[in-house]
């Protein structure tokens, strides 16, 4: 079931960014008067199935530094990833991980590098930004990438952008990312599905798109 999120905000640019009814409310502790937004509602994960021979999972930000931090990342993301890694690893799927460069040695234990992973440091959200992960993932045959990690209205969201651009096909396991909050959780996922090749009604597997599912709806093949 589909839930229609209504939020907050106090600038009256941000109209410009949302679609659906919007009224003036009572000004915020600041001075400046509070607007409703409703959100278009989250669509449903969808289920897909994936060929593990040119499908990658790319793992961004589950490291100490970051999840210790966020009962999101520690409640919600590490319980869906670890059972799907472990999927992952069965399945024979290409990995590649990108985080900062003082946390690359501090990823948690249960879903860490192994030999032959791919690891990029990064300096920026984009991970293909100043990176060889996109001639190393076209080098091995990839066309599908799987996106989990911190965050969906950062890394998450940069990296997507980026990889439709580079003519990829993006799927988000929607249970193994996550924000700070709630709205901006939802923000992110609004925003992953109207970039690039745009699928908010969320249709598997749209070609140069983003598709939002769950791990537990993940077959490969």
């Amino acid at each position: 079931m589909t839930h229609s999120r209504t939020v907050f905000i106090t600038s009256t640019l941000a109209l410009a960014l949302f679609s659906g009814a919007a009224q003036a409310q009572p000004a915020a502790p600041g001075g400046k008067p509070m607007i409703t937004l409703q959100m278009p509602a989250t669509p449903e994960p969808a289920r897909v199935t994936l060929d593990a021979k040119t499908t990658a999972l790319i793992v961004l930000d589950y490291v100490e530094e970051i999840c210790s931090k966020q009962p999101s990342c520690t409640g919600q993301m590490l319980p869906a990833m670890t059972p799907f890694m472990e999927r992952v690893r069965k399945a024979g799927l290409v990995v590649a991980y990108g985080t900062r460069e003082h946390n690359m040695n501090h990823w948690l234990k249960e879903v860490a590098p192994v030999a032959g992973d791919i690891k990029v440091i990064n300096s920026a959200q984009d991970r293909f930004y100043n990176t060889d992960l996109d001639k190393t993932l076209k080098a091995k045959g990839i066309k599908t990438l799987i996106m989990v990690g911190w965050k969906i209205s950062g890394s998450i969201t940069y990296t997507s952008v980026a990889a439709m651009a580079r003519d990829y096909t993006v799927v988000i396991p929607m249970d193994t990312t996550s924000a700070g909050s709630g709205y901006e959780t939802t923000i992110g996922f609004y925003n992953v599905l109207n970039s690039g090749n745009a699928n908010l009604a969320n249709e598997p597997m749209k070609a140069k798109a983003v598709t939002l599912t769950r791990a537990d709806l993940i077959t490969f093949q």
